[in-house]
């Protein structure tokens, strides 16, 4: 058994925070219904397409099933909130204050269900002078304090290469919904869930809390380099550039002797984390005399023998292909290619086994199981125009 089965999960999200959140539920084995409009989730018609196909819809709705009905209309209403009466979990994403507008907000579902968990993903939360505001995750890593730490000494700020308030927000909310449901079962009633991606990112800029808040000083752009701990960073080889991340006084002697230069660590502005910080260019200036000399490949074996962490800079198409990922699946190959939740159970990876479903393909299974709609009575709702 995966960890959630049994659990039933109805998903109003689209895009990418809400339906990354209920992917990784899908794969840990909860039965995920997504309820769309006619035209499905927009990422259904974002590209890049395999076999005509959205790869972004299909890589965070993995193991879902999908039906599609007009909330427009009263029957298809009432059919979304019989769906919901059956199911543990309610996921939105909608702009606060839509969902109570539709019909679908936790006071119409949660009454007949006291223990049902009504998660709410949005940018800025439910609550607070920004909640109104359109939150992509450009927005949100904007606002945050990650733009303004982030990109090379004296020049601009820089977002993140991935959304990663997007993703954030849908990971704190499986987070969320998990620990909800560890506190149902102890006292069976439900919960309303607030998740911003807003919270989510700032909740994770640990070092700019750290010098802001402790140090009282505003985090600076300092590139690839870590702006409290030297050397940590990228430094150029003859080929390329290595990863050396020294944190302690035993790594900072033994990579000290490696270069050539055993007396560093008795040298003032080297003697601690904080000196080294400041002289930042004179330590580089001497590790890279040494990387220079060397190609990545030989760097790295050196480093290694020296018993420092150190790495070379993968693109995703070699962090995909290494004997690691390929021995901690990290792909699941196929069609079209999974990238699931990580997490091993006891020896184990649940994934979602299913892809992600075709529009709609999934009514006459779901209205089945949960409302009692036979075949006839399904295709008058199709007739109609209620299930498209």
């Amino acid at each position: 058994m995966k960890p959630l089965d049994g659990i039933r999960v109805l998903d109003l999200t689209r895009v990418l925070a809400g339906p990354y959140c209920t992917a990784l539920l899908a794969d840990l084995g909860a039965e995920v219904i997504k309820l769309e409009p006619a035209r499905g989730d927009d990422y259904r018609h974002i590209g890049p397409f395999k076999d005509g196909k959205s790869a972004l819809f299909s890589l965070n709705n993995r193991g879902k099933k999908s039906i599609a009905l007009n909330l427009k209309d009263a029957q298809g209403l009432d059919l979304a909130r019989r769906i919901a009466a059956r199911c543990d979990v309610v996921v939105e994403n909608f702009r606060p204050g839509v969902a109570e507008q539709i019909g679908l907000g936790p006071d119409d579902l949660g009454g007949g269900n006291p223990g049902l968990i009504y998660a709410r993903v949005s940018g800025f939360g439910q609550t607070g002078p920004f909640r109104d505001l359109p939150a992509y995750d450009l927005v949100v890593q904007a606002m945050s304090g990650l733009m303004a730490a982030t990109g090379e000494e004296g020049g601009a700020p820089l977002k993140s290469g991935e959304s990663i308030a997007d993703l954030m927000g849908g990971l704190f909310g499986s987070w969320s919904i998990l620990a909800a449901l560890v506190q149902r079962g102890r006292t069976g009633r439900g919960a309303v869930l607030d998740i911003a991606m807003y919270d989510a990112l700032y909740s994770l800029l640990t070092t700019s809390h750290a010098l802001h808040f402790y140090a009282g000083a505003a985090p600076q752009r300092v590139g690839n380099r870590h702006p409290l701990s030297t050397p940590f960073g990228c430094f150029a080889t003859a080929d390329g550039q290595v990863v050396i991340a020294v944190l302690t006084p035993a790594q900072f002697a033994r990579l000290s002797a490696l270069i050539g230069h055993p007396g560093l660590p008795d040298e003032a502005r080297f003697a601690t984390d904080e000196a080294r910080t400041r002289n930042e260019p004179a330590l580089r200036a001497l590790i890279e005399a040494w990387s220079r000399g060397l190609t990545t490949e030989r760097a790295m074996v050196a480093l290694a023998e020296a018993q420092l962490p150190s790495a070379p800079i993968w693109d995703i198409a070699r962090a995909s292909t290494s004997a690691h990922s390929e021995a901690r699946k990290l792909v699941q190959k196929g069609v079209r290619p999974v990238v699931g939740q990580p997490v091993w159970f006891s020896g184990h990876k649940p994934v979602a086994e299913a892809p992600a479903p075709s529009l709609g393909g999934d009514a006459a299974t779901i209205l089945a199981d949960f409302c009692g709609v036979d075949a006839a009575a399904l295709q008058d709702l199709r007739d109609r125009g209620v299930v498209t």
